[in-house]
């Protein structure tokens, strides 16, 4: 019903629009034909002007009516079928189950305990008495002989360094070095170069050779200038 009533309301519709665009059409073309069939107004006779030419009318082309499609109505909606409702089958009752008849079991049956026989101890000789070893007399400690001591030394005075002289000017550097270097195989040499450490170090270690520890870093480090000791 809904969907020929849609129809018949765009029928009425599409009539409608179809006898406007009609009358429209009529209309305009009365106009057209009293336009061209007015008379042209004549000029006045002292004027001799050329007449202008009438103005060519071109007619309207006529407007084609819009023709709206119709408009087509979605089609009704069907509802599926509702599924029919399961039949549950006939549940058929269950019988209860059977049990079986139990048959009464026989009482358990003992075996015959045999009577035990009674422990039997075995004799118990008796114990001798212990016997005691005799103890025999211990001997008396015997001391080991001492050796006697051997006699003691008395032990050496320590000795005290030698002190060297003092040495105040170069004047007291001569003899010192002179007993220094006497020994050596360049003798002039030696007691130049011992002089010269002695007025700088104030020091001339005793004996001919080595002790040179004795006066300290000021006579040990001194070097010549191919970095050899100096001092003798």
């Amino acid at each position: 019903m809904a969907f020929k009533a849609v129809l018949l309301i765009g029928a009425v519709f599409l009539t409608v629009t179809s006898s406007a665009s009609y009358s429209d059409e009529e209309f305009n073309e009365k106009a057209i034909s009293t336009k061209v069939l007015a008379p042209a107004p004549t000029p006045t006779p002292p004027l001799k002007s050329p007449t202008p030419a009438p103005p060519v009318y071109k007619p309207p082309s006529p407007v084609s009516p819009v023709v709206k499609p119709p408009t087509t109505s979605p089609p009704p909606l069907i509802k599926p079928p509702t599924p029919a409702t399961p039949v549950k089958p006939p549940t058929t009752p269950m019988r209860p189950p059977v049990k079986p008849p139990t048959s009464p079991l026989p009482p358990p049956v003992k075996p015959p305990t045999a009577p035990l026989p009674p422990p039997v101890k075995p004799p118990t000789a008796p114990l001798p008495p212990p016997v005691k070893p005799p103890t025999a007399p211990l001997p008396p400690p015997v001391k080991p002989p001492t050796a006697p001591l051997p006699p003691t030394t008395p032990l050496p005075p320590p000795t005290k360094p030698p002190t060297l002289p003092p040495i105040r000017t170069r004047a007291d550097c001569y003899p010192l070095c002179g007993e220094r270097c006497k020994l050596h195989s360049r003798k002039n040499l030696c007691v130049r170069a011992c002089v010269t450490c002695c007025d700088r170090c104030k020091c001339v270690p005793p004996g001919t050779y080595g002790n040179r520890e004795m006066c300290g870093k000021c006579y040990t480090d001194m070097t010549t200038r191919r970095n050899k000791h100096k001092c003798p």
